[in-house]
C-alpha cells in the first residue's frame, strides 16, 4: 500500500511521539509540520528529516499533497482545524480530548463524511495486556458486567523545579484538568475493553480545584479541577465508579476493575516494567480463585506510536481507528455531565 502522506499540527512533546512513530511506520509518510513557533517547526522538521515547515495550520491545511493530519495541540482550537481538515478532504486524528465538549464533537461527527477520524484517548489499549484483556471479556468469561471501578490518586510531590504548563489545567484552554487529561484514558480503557456496549445514562458527581495551600504548585490562573469523584449508572443497570486526583493529600494509588457475575479483572492501565492482569473467578463448588490472565512488562512505545500508526492503517483499509469519533463522543459526554453535575450538585442525565 502507498504511505499516507501526513501532516502534524503542533510540534510540542505529544508531536515528537507522533512523528517517532510515523518515520518508524511503513506505512506512512510525514509531508510537513506546522507550528505557530517556527523556530519549534524548524527544529523539529530537521529532528525527524520533514522537508516542509508551514508557520500556521492554515498553510498546512492548503497543501494537497496531504491527505491526513494529525492534531497535537491543546482541545480549545482542535474543533475548528479539523472542520477545516475536513472541508479540504482531510482525513484527522486528534490529540484526547477530542474537544472541548460534546457539542464540538457532534459537529465533527456530521462534517467528517466518508473521511475517517479518531481519538488519541484509545493509547492504552494498544498494549498486549489490554488485548488479552479484551479477549478474555469477548469470550464472555466475566458473565453479565455488572461494575466498572477506576480510583487514581497521585500525592503532591512538593514544590515544582519548572512551571507547569498553563494548558493542564485552565478551562478555556483545555476544557478542564484531570478529568480530561487522564479521565478520557480511563474510560476509554474500561469502556473499550467491554466493546463500547455500556450506555452510561446518569451522573452524580463532585470536583475540586488544587487545595489552597498548593496554589503555588499549578500555574497561575489555573481554574480546572485536579481532584473528582463520580458515580455513572448505565441503561442497562451497570455502575461506573470513577474517581481521579493530582496534588493529592494522600498516597498513589492506580486501581482499575471490571466485576462480573462469573469473574472480576484486575487490570493495570499504566505501562510499568511489572504488570499482571488477574481474573477472580467463581466456581460453585470452589469459590473464589484468582489466576493471573497476562503478565509482563510493558513501555511507553506502544501505546505512544498506537494511535498514528493505527490510523494510517485505518485509512488505508476503510475502516474506523481505534476510538472513533462516535465512541470519543461517549467519552466527553461522560465527562461533560460529571462537570454538569459538579455544577449543579445533583445527578444529571448523559446526553
Amino acid at each position: 500500500m502507498d504511505p499516507v502522506r501526513l501532516g502534524v499540527i503542533g510540534c510540542g512533546v505529544i508531536a515528537q511521539h507522533h512523528l517517532r512513530a510515523a518515520k518508524a511506520s511503513p506505512l506512512i509518510e510525514v509531508v510537513a509540520v506546522a507550528d505557530v513557533r517556527e523556530d519549534v517547526a524548524k527544529e523539529t522538521a530537521a529532528k525527524f528529516g520533514v522537508p516542509t515547515v508551514y508557520s500556521t495550520a492554515k498553510a498546512l491545511l492548503k497543501d494537497k499533497r496531504i491527505e491526513a493530519v494529525v492534531l497535537a495541540v491543546p482541545a480549545a482550537p482542535r474543533m475548528k482545524l479539523a472542520l477545516k481538515a475536513f472541508a479540504r478532504g482531510k482525513h484527522v486524528l486528534t490529540e484526547k480530548p477530542v474537544a472541548m465538549n460534546s457539542r464540538e464533537v457532534k459537529k465533527l461527527i456530521a462534517a467528517r463524511g466518508g473521511l475517517v477520524a479518531g481519538c488519541c484517548s484509545s493509547r492504552m489499549r494498544f498494549q498486549p495486556s489490554a488485548e488479552a484483556a479484551a479477549k478474555y471479556i469477548a469470550f464472555g468469561a466475566l458473565g453479565t458486567i455488572r461494575a466498572l471501578q477506576c480510583r487514581c490518586v497521585s500525592p503532591d510531590r512538593g514544590t515544582p523545579k519548572s512551571a507547569p504548563p498553563a494548558w493542564r489545567l485552565i478551562k478555556s484552554l483545555n476544557g478542564g484538568g484531570i478529568l480530561v487529561n487522564w479521565g478520557c484514558y480511563d474510560l476509554d480503557y474500561l469502556l473499550g475493553l467491554c466493546e463500547w456496549k455500556l450506555k452510561p445514562s446518569l451522573v452524580l458527581a463532585q470536583t475540586w480545584t488544587v487545595a489552597p495551600e498548593l496554589v503555588s504548585h499549578v500555574a497561575p490562573g489555573s481554574d480546572a479541577e485536579t481532584y473528582f469523584a463520580s458515580i455513572i449508572r448505565c441503561e442497562g443497570g451497570e455502575m461506573i465508579s470513577f474517581e481521579r486526583g493530582e496534588y493529592c493529600a494522600a498516597e498513589t494509588e492506580d486501581s482499575w476493575r471490571i466485576v462480573g457475575s462469573k469473574a472480576s479483572l484486575r487490570l493495570h492501565m499504566i505501562p510499568a516494567g511489572e504488570k499482571k492482569i488477574l481474573a477472580d473467578e467463581s466456581s460453585p463448588e470452589t469459590g473464589v480463585s484468582t489466576r493471573t490472565l497476562w503478565e509482563g512488562a510493558e513501555g511507553w512505545e506502544v501505546p505512544l506510536f498506537g494511535p498514528v500508526q493505527d490510523f494510517a492503517a485505518a485509512i488505508r483499509e476503510g475502516r474506523a481507528p481505534k476510538t472513533s469519533l462516535e465512541q470519543a463522543l461517549v467519552v466527553q459526554q461522560i465527562t461533560d455531565a460529571i462537570y454538569a453535575s459538579a455544577a449543579k450538585g445533583k445527578a444529571v442525565a448523559v446526553k
